[in-house]
């Protein structure tokens, strides 16, 4: 007889959900389906001529060093060239202020190992990252929004009166995920204000700041408040995915106890893979490939919005983001993005419901898509596509 599992899991695995992403992608890879579903970065951006001398070179050069266990903290010349991408955007670090972690998402699951006990509340926006939710809630976290950036006083203050103190902030301050908005000047600077009038910490997750299309880059919030501020960040959307490289940016004492949360998760980030992109970064090859990328995703994100111009129905919205991977579609007030998926998948076209991205069950007229994967032609088609489902769903009403 079967045994019982659900007996032995702990609270925290009980608290788990699956990814409503994840969960779609056996729907939305069937044939002939155009997925704006997914957070996939464009294969041809993937450096992999340069990459291959890179890999001979480090396999020559490095030989078994590179193919052993590496330190917790992450390789040194790694760090090192990380710090200098900061450094040069105002943040006064060094490679001890650095820590390389299992990509962006593990960097978010050691934070909240690391400061989250059951029933401590974390503020975030509405929406927000769905791994960022989901790792809260693992941890059996009270998660608390703050829709408008001028209601984030009001929350904070309320729940300090509660006795519910925040341990932290957690923001997208660029391009965020799921709407591509990214906070003004005056945004991050009121975001710092409440932090340090309410003594809190400040977790930034940086994945798509070096993407921006237009307008002028904004400063970092570690950069305003470097004494509570912690980064997050990655290579998965600005290099290769499959390398899984992200790192935690913060003061030295609090990197010292990611390092002793990373001992007992993973020991330490594939070392051979740090070693080809500390060269890679060294030779200069990261600035011209990420100029070749913004490129090429804006001129998608304009195919894209251009497409929902033409065919879109009255009343459908949707943000224009300065850069980054995603915009968020907003449907009329009564609308279902549940609903729409279904005749969506009917028509050949898949997105990701928004209601995943709202931490209180809210947004279920909103649906997340993607511009930097699909071909172009394909995201004129999928745009076409998506417009006729609503407009179906619509007449069905």
């Amino acid at each position: 007889m079967e045994v019982d599992i659900l007996n032995f899991l702990s609270k925290s695995a009980q608290n788990m959900k699956p990814s409503p992403i994840r969960a779609l992608l056996s729907v939305v890879n069937q044939p002939g389906i155009i997925s704006f579903a997914g957070g996939f970065p464009n294969p041809s951006t993937f450096p992999i001529e340069d990459l291959k001398q890179i890999v001979i070179d480090v396999l020559e050069q490095e030989g078994a060093k590179s193919l052993q266990y590496g330190g917790t903290d992450g390789n040194a010349q790694l760090r090192e060239e990380i710090a200098k991408i900061y450094i040069a955007q105002g943040l006064d670090i060094d490679k001890d202020n650095v820590i390389i972690t299992t990509a962006s998402q593990q960097a978010i699951d050691l934070t909240s190992r690391i400061f989250l006990d059951p029933g401590d509340t974390v503020v975030c926006g509405i929406p927000t990252y769905l791994g960022a939710l989901q790792s809260f809630n693992a941890y059996r976290a009270n998660i608390v929004g703050a829709e408008k950036d001028e209601e984030l006083e009001a929350v904070v203050r309320a729940m300090c009166a509660s006795g519910k103190k925040p341990k932290f902030i957690y923001a997208i301050p660029d391009f965020q995920n799921p709407t591509g908005i990214t906070m003004s000047l005056e945004q991050r600077k009121y975001m710092v204000k409440i932090a340090r009038k309410y003594d809190l910490l400040i977790v930034e997750d940086s994945p798509y700041r070096e993407i921006r299309f237009t307008g002028e880059p904004q400063p970092m919030l570690s950069s305003l408040a470097p004494e509570r501020t912690i980064m997050l960040g990655t290579f998965s959307k600005t290099f290769v995915p499959g390398f899984r490289l992200g790192w935690v940016i913060a003061p030295k004492h609090i990197i010292q106890r990611y390092n002793l949360a990373k001992q007992s998760s993973d020991l330490c980030t594939s070392n051979f893979t740090q070693c080809i992109a500390a060269r890679y970064l060294q030779s200069g090859l990261f600035e011209k490939n990420i100029q070749s990328t913004i490129e090429l995703y804006k001129h998608k994100k304009d195919i894209m919005l251009e497409s929902m111009e033409k065919y879109m129905p009255e009343g459908v919205s949707w943000t224009n983001p300065e850069g980054g991977l995603f915009l968020l579609i907003t449907l009329p007030e009564g609308y279902d993005a549940k609903i729409l998926f279904d005749y969506a998948i009917k028509e050949s076209v898949a997105f990701v419901i928004g209601e995943a991205f709202f931490y209180d069950g809210t947004g279920q007229n909103t649906l997340r898509v993607n511009y930097s994967f699909m071909d172009d032609d394909k995201i004129v088609e999928g745009i076409k596509r998506l417009a006729k489902a609503i407009e179906t769903m619509r007449a069905n009403m």
